[in-house]
């Protein structure tokens, strides 16, 4: 029986239909991915998909991967790029980005407007040799239907990579903003209305590894991915993208934050890398 949904599973599965994406896509693109910290989120995760994909030009599906900000430098340095989104809207932002690349890393990115809880359906049982979601979960009232759809598409020794909110960090943000009532609430919490205005719910590394790891996926790595740009922004701080030293410097540390503790366990986003069975 299909899972009954909520206000924010809608805007997920029923994009398709009814794009509510369209209202968020100039937002979501050139203002969150064009700031520091949405600079910072692309380049720290790529080096970190870099340091666990197998070599290119090996086939990767990107779940729910909107504009392409994490799967076109993956088509950048020679992988075959299958995204899949159920957003119009997102998918036209993807295609407009995509057009001021070279010519031959266009030819390695294919588009499917499709949802990823009907992923496999969708790609007649393709398998890749890395299948990415990033920020897709907290959108979706239950982690399991789709996190089974990811691990399905992945091929025998494939990787299996999630990006999502951290249930073990919710007290942060409002902390910073200084909600202190907010942030008391905030320790248990699962759920929070995130910068683009849209509720979002949590996972923890714990319960989203041992999903993957019933569906044959093991658990290899996780990591932070912000954790000093999202404290600086918080507290009122203003972030020039345009200083490109400065974003370089910044992005360099969030890196090596990224893989540490404690610093990834207060990332308020977490990077969990699995590889499926060879068998």
């Amino acid at each position: 029986m299909r899972p009954q949904r909520s206000v924010q599973l809608l805007l997920y599965l029923d994009a398709v239909g009814d794009d509510i994406w369209a209202g968020l896509a100039d937002q979501f693109v050139d203002g969150a991915y064009a700031s520091v910290k949405g600079r910072v989120r692309t380049y720290v995760m790529h080096q970190q998909l870099l340091e666990q994909l197998p070599p290119p030009p090996g086939p990767v599906l990107d779940v729910g991967g909107g504009a392409g900000h994490q799967s076109f430098p993956l088509a950048q340095a020679g992988y075959d790029v299958t995204l899949l989104d159920p957003s119009p809207a997102m998918l036209d932002k993807a295609r407009g980005r995509l057009q001021r690349l070279p010519a031959e890393v266009q030819q390695r990115v294919t588009f499917l407007q499709a949802d990823g809880l009907n992923a496999v359906k969708a790609l007649n049982g393709r398998r890749f040799a890395a299948v990415l979601c990033h920020g897709v979960l907290g959108y979706l009232d239950e982690p399991e239907p789709l996190v089974d759809q990811l691990c399905r598409c992945a091929a025998a020794g494939g990787v299996v990579s999630i990006m999502t909110a951290n249930a073990n960090a919710m007290a942060v943000r409002p902390a910073l903003e200084r909600r202190w009532d907010d942030a008391l609430a905030s320790f248990d919490a699962r759920t929070e209305i995130g910068v683009l205005g849209v509720q979002g719910r949590a996972d923890t590394v714990d319960e989203l590894s041992e999903l993957i790891r019933s569906r044959g996926v093991e658990p290899v790595r996780w990591y932070g991915v912000w954790l000093f740009v999202d404290w600086l922004e918080f507290s009122g701080a203003e972030l020039d993208p345009s200083d490109e030293k400065q974003v370089a410097a910044t992005a360099a540390v969030e890196l090596e934050a990224s893989r540490r503790d404690p610093y990834r366990q207060l990332s308020r986003v977490f990077h969990l890398v699995g590889r499926k069975s060879p068998n």
